[in-house]
């Protein structure tokens, strides 16, 4: 917007022999397309293994398109790059585009759930039995990005999930850069590719307030980047050191580290905990207790203990929750303080 600082675009204006220069606004660069194919060991359903990457409708690094397709934005070690991906007859179909396009598709497998085994997961439940078989398609994703799930996770804390949404869009979309290719061609918005780690650190503190987010948690994201490269190593640790990896970073504790790794390493058995209602869900679901709490939670989890993460997936994917008994929490307007 006109007059807002932008680390990308420090000056908006600029005199030239006594007139007003206004600078163009940053295309898409153009970059020839790589593709790839790639048949799942089994069956695959696009939604299900890459929905959880998706941050509200309108994130502007992932749509999906009438035709099936799934396209993402992301920032690869290489770079920017737009991956889309398509299932035709049981075998995916990748196209992508920037200097990102082929990490994005030698991780295309990974992506799509082939390190994920879902054939290990031995349902005890009823419930999860039923959930199971109706959706042979859930595979877990494995980005091998953390900085990607690590920031909206953060955004994510104690806050309702439309806050979050909003900060996300209104921050990529302002310092964030134009998806390489083709992506937001015949869509309602342009897709973008989140800030690296130095535009984050230099977004002025009254845009955060704008965004909606508080002092605690942009400050998380200001720790966050400084040590972004020891973070995305993290990415190649088993699970637990991974996550104490992220617990280094004040402000990041056993939630966001579960939230953030689950997508990263697609990692079987992190379970999320210090969460306001998936204890009382999945006591609901597996017991009938909606008052169960994290303690109650892992209990009743652990008889799937090297699958528990998919075990929750499966319980969210089911439905079954306890009634609402209370409104839900109201949105806070930050910008409006």
């Amino acid at each position: 917007m006109a007059g807002r600082f932008n680390p990308r675009t420090p000056t908006r204006t600029t005199v030239r022999g006594g007139h007003l220069h206004v600078p163009t606004p940053p295309t898409r660069p153009a970059h020839n397309t790589a593709a790839r194919h790639y048949t799942p060991p089994g069956p695959l359903d696009l939604g299900l293994v890459l929905g959880p990457l998706r941050r509200g409708p309108a994130d502007p690094t992932f749509r999906t398109t009438p035709d099936g397709s799934v396209w993402r934005a992301s920032r690869t070690p290489d770079g920017p790059g737009t991956l889309r991906v398509a299932l035709r007859e049981g075998r995916a179909e990748a196209e992508a585009w920037g200097p990102g396009a082929e990490w994005l598709l030698a991780h295309l497998p990974g992506l799509l759930g082939d390190a994920d085994a879902p054939e290990e997961f031995a349902p005890r439940h009823r419930l999860l039995a039923e959930s199971a078989r109706r959706r042979p398609g859930l595979r877990l994703t494995r980005t091998g990005l953390v900085l990607e799930s690590l920031i909206p996770s953060i955004l994510e804390q104690k806050v309702t999930a439309d806050e979050a949404y909003r900060a996300w869009r209104l921050l990529v979309r302002e310092y964030g850069e134009p998806a390489p290719g083709p992506a937001g061609d015949g869509m309602p918005e342009r897709m973008y590719v989140m800030p690296d780690p130095r535009t984050w650190a230099l977004i002025p503190s009254w845009e955060w307030h704008r965004a909606g987010v508080d002092a605690k948690r942009s400050s998380t994201i200001l720790r966050a980047v400084r040590v972004a490269r020891r973070l995305e190593e993290a990415a190649a640790l088993p699970p637990q050191e991974a996550a104490a990896r992220l617990h280094l970073v004040p402000g990041i504790g056993p939630w966001t580290s579960a939230e953030t790794l689950q997508r990263a390493m697609g990692a079987p058995d992190l379970v999320t905990v210090g969460d306001l209602h998936l204890p009382g869900i999945i006591g609901y679901a597996l017991a009938g207790d909606r008052t169960a709490d994290d303690a109650a939670m892992l209990e009743l989890l652990a008889p799937y203990a090297g699958q528990r993460h998919r075990a929750t997936r499966l319980i969210l994917l089911s439905g079954r929750t306890p009634p609402r008994r209370a409104p839900r929490m109201s949105p806070r307007d930050f910008g409006a303080l």
